[in-house]
């Protein structure tokens, strides 16, 4: 029989503004034990030195994680124009440099050709996996290897300022897996000066939002207190923009065992993944089909047994 992990039964959305310098796992482990909590998880990546929203789930709101990893984000990140990093980062070696600074207008330009449905190669100091090996471990050994382009949708691609010929800050809006590394570091080849990411800023993510958010230092002087449960957002939060179905108490009770049930009303076309609901609490996640929900996870209450 499996342990069961310890912790408390805690369910719920916490957004941190994350600092320079942890991983993400870094922030989720301080707020898991912050919390007391048997499980967390957070939605998307954040890299070591980049800052901003990180989106963190605790307990059943990790079963909703996928919602806000597949959604839109955005991204404020200045290019340090005229060196080429091997991580394509401040923190990396520089391994060329360019004396060439294009005008803003040509940078402008420029841009076209990364909006839209792109085709985008990640660094190879990424998370990729290469014949089930990290890219980065293969970068750090001396073993890179070429990594294959990946479509990326990106909705906009826009200068903020230009506030010196050497740094030019944009805010990229995107879909799921798009590296803010790459687009500086193929910007600064199409430009013909070289570039890499100075710095880089996550201002939103689906439904959540940066202004939103709070600091590790606020969760790390709270932690295990009472106060910090009120910092959670409901886990039905993740779950804006997707369709939704009301359920009766009859109907909730036969999708907690795990079985379909016909609904009340849906928002829903046939053949949508959705989410039941039943008082405004989310009971499961799953397929409308005429009439129908048919659950593929369910939503346990809290203190339910795992």
């Amino acid at each position: 029989m499996a342990r069961r992990r310890k912790g408390r039964d805690i369910s719920g959305w916490l957004l941190i503004d994350k600092p320079a310098g942890p991983t993400s796992n870094d922030v989720v482990g301080k707020v898991r034990w912050a919390f007391h909590a048997r499980k967390a998880g957070h939605a998307g990546t954040l890299d070591p030195a980049a800052t901003g929203l990180l989106a963190i789930a605790l307990g059943e709101a990790t079963k909703t994680v996928p919602y806000v990893t597949d959604a839109m984000k955005a991204y404020d990140f200045v290019i340090r124009l005229g060196v080429q990093t091997d991580t394509d980062d401040a923190d990396g070696t520089p391994i060329a440099t360019s004396d060439m600074r294009p005008k803003t207008p040509e940078i402008a330009t420029a841009l076209d050709r990364f909006r839209g449905n792109i085709e985008q190669v990640p660094p190879q100091y990424s998370a990729v996996k290469v014949d089930g090996a990290r890219s980065y471990s293969l970068a750090r050994a001396g073993a890179a290897a070429p990594l294959e382009a990946r479509p990326l949708y990106v909705e906009s691609l826009e200068i903020l300022e230009r506030s010196s010929p050497d740094v030019v800050s944009l805010r990229m809006v995107c879909g799921k897996g798009g590296y803010v590394r790459s687009v500086a570091r193929d910007l600064g080849l199409e430009l013909g000066c070289l570039g890499h990411v100075q710095s880089l800023r996550r201002i939103w993510s689906g439904a959540f939002d940066v202004r939103h958010a709070v600091t590790l230092d606020r969760i790390e002087a709270a932690a295990r207190t009472p106060s910090l449960d009120d910092l959670l957002l409901p886990l039905e939060t993740a779950l804006e923009g997707l369709p939704r179905v009301q359920c009766g108490a009859v109907e909730t009770a036969r999708l907690r065992n795990g079985n379909p049930v016909p609904v009340l009303s849906s928002e829903a076309e046939f053949g949508d993944e959705a989410w039941a609901c039943c008082g405004g609490r989310a009971i499961a996640l799953g397929t409308y089909r005429a009439g129908t929900f048919h659950p593929s996870r369910v939503i346990k209450t809290p203190g339910a047994t795992s």
